[in-house]
């Protein structure tokens, strides 16, 4: 929920001071910062897998149909995880659900809505799962991490008071002071901006599909783990953190795999990308020779 009493936002330590809107006017219309960020951050990651989709043996109107009914689906998941798990703020007002400009968005309830939606459409196009996993995981940093500046228009998302270097500056209109917090929006932003160069350079050579995917929940599992810890609006579930637990089993389960695979003889024929070129050399050489025998 968007914390309305908060205005101005500093960070001392680099000499930064702002206090951007929540809100764009265009004539009748209102635009939320927060939700445009977000498309913003999903138009960047479709970007970056239309160019790439071939390397991973994906065509591109497989991908771009997916993306079409995989995002609605990932949306919903994200704000009813998110919902669930912090009910007591929607109880007076259920129709407030439906209010997601004002932030309430889960992360791993998107995860979770959008990887069930990629096994549909992996079944229904005949897509290796690995080989789609691997491709949305390099969009997924894209978009987390630029998505998460939709929490700093919304200032929310911030962490446990402290007085450190990075430290961010809330002024509270109520009391007339300000208030340093950790910005573990910006945390997890750079994490995931590095990730995603790593898993880049990685991606190019690949032993075996799902490998990047592999690399990208342990990489995020692992940010998301130690940054979840300094956060003030957790999610809980009795006295645990939701998402650093679900991040914490996720790293450890991710890496436990990655190591046993690490370990396992593979061919890069197996390469779904490999695989799909194989098959369209020998339907053109099929094709050829049917030419050639009329």
């Amino acid at each position: 929920m968007i914390p309305a009493n908060y205005s101005t936002i500093s960070f001392p330590s680099l000499g930064i001071e702002v206090n951007p809107g929540r809100t764009l006017a265009l004539g009748p219309l209102t635009i939320h910062y927060y939700g445009l960020i977000i498309a913003i951050g999903l138009m960047l990651a479709v970007v970056y897998a239309c160019r790439r989709c071939s390397q991973f043996g994906i065509k591109q109107d497989d991908l771009l149909d997916g993306v079409l009914w995989v995002t609605p689906f990932a949306i919903l998941c994200a704000r009813a995880y998110y919902c669930i798990f912090s009910w007591a703020d929607y109880a007076e007002n259920p129709i407030s659900v439906l209010y997601i400009w004002n932030g309430g968005l889960a992360i791993y309830g998107g995860v979770l809505g959008a990887v069930a939606g990629i096994l549909l459409l992996c079944r229904i196009k005949k897509i290796k799962i690995g080989a789609l996993l691997d491709m949305v995981a390099l969009g997924f940093l894209i978009g987390q991490s630029i998505g998460r500046w939709g929490n700093f228009v919304n200032r929310e998302a911030f962490g446990a008071a402290t007085n450190s270097f990075f430290r961010m500056g809330l002024y509270n209109t109520v009391t007339g002071a300000w208030e340093y917090y950790h910005p573990t929006f910006l945390y997890e932003s750079v994490w995931n901006a590095v990730g995603f160069v790593l898993l880049h350079v990685l991606s190019k050579h690949r032993k075996y599909d799902g490998e990047i995917a592999l690399g990208y929940v342990a990489w995020y599992g692992l940010g998301r783990c130690l940054i979840e810890g300094l956060r003030m609006d957790s999610l809980y579930w009795g006295s645990v953190r939701v998402s650093q637990l679900l991040a914490g089993v996720s790293c450890a389960a991710a890496v436990s795999v990655l190591i046993w695979q690490r370990f396992r003889p593979h061919d890069k024929a197996d390469l779904f990308v490999n695989q799909v070129a194989a098959q369209t050399a020998e339907n053109a050489a099929q094709t050829q020779e049917n030419e050639t025998k009329e």
